[in-house]
């Protein structure tokens, strides 16, 4: 039977040196890091409100991260929004160190590949190495057991790394094994070929 690996053992072997090769780091303790995770779930007031609900939402969380969430806050009233001063409007669990590795591992390997029609993640980031990723059904999640229509709710999983730029937040995802969807290859389309073709023969190309 074949060993599996863990991110966390992963991180500090191959995908370090890898990255170090890639990046031209030669001090390890510079290479880009992970720093935390947020799962996040906006709560909506006509949808999600009750107590019942918030329950629902809390109790899903802890199966999914291991770790209980806490719920946030509104800090000013915004009549266009109807929300007043101390409205829950979300729900929130930040994960360090191996729990972290832990959740990320069974996402990037398992969760995201059981998507419907996946075809990769966008490569876009935030400009400082971090990621952010949107999914819409939190039953993907094998530890939740499958829910009413009305009770199915989305959620942001937000990726903060030490990177500081994207080209090296992307590497650490990329070798941690991030499902980015493939970059094209630009191609040329053939009117085109043929104008340089006929060009580099010193003809004129037919209009």
């Amino acid at each position: 039977m074949t060993k599996y690996d863990t991110l966390h053992d992963r991180l500090r072997g191959p995908i370090a040196k890898a990255l170090q090769q890639e990046l031209g780091i030669k001090n390890i303790h510079a290479l880009p890091r992970l720093q935390k995770v947020i799962v996040n779930v906006g709560i909506n007031k006509t949808k999600m409100d009750g107590k019942e609900i918030h329950e629902f939402i809390v109790d899903v969380l802890k199966r999914i991260t291991g770790q209980k969430p806490v719920f946030r806050t509104a800090r000013i009233a915004i009549s266009n929004f109807k929300t007043r001063e101390g409205l829950v409007v979300g729900a929130m669990v930040t994960l360090r160190g191996k729990r972290m590795e832990e959740f990320l591992d069974r996402l990037i390997s398992y969760i995201l590949p059981r998507i419907r029609d996946f075809r990769g993640l966008p490569t876009k980031l935030d400009g400082r190495g971090n990621y952010a990723i949107g999914l819409r059904d939190h039953t993907i999640f094998p530890e939740v057991p499958s829910s009413d229509v009305g009770k199915i709710f989305g959620m942001q999983i937000q990726i903060t790394t030490t990177a500081g730029r994207d080209d090296y937040g992307k590497a650490l995802l990329k070798h941690m094994g991030m499902p980015f969807t493939p970059d094209r290859v630009k191609t040329t389309p053939k009117s085109a070929e043929k104008v340089d073709s006929a060009t580099d023969k010193g003809n004129t190309p037919a209009s």
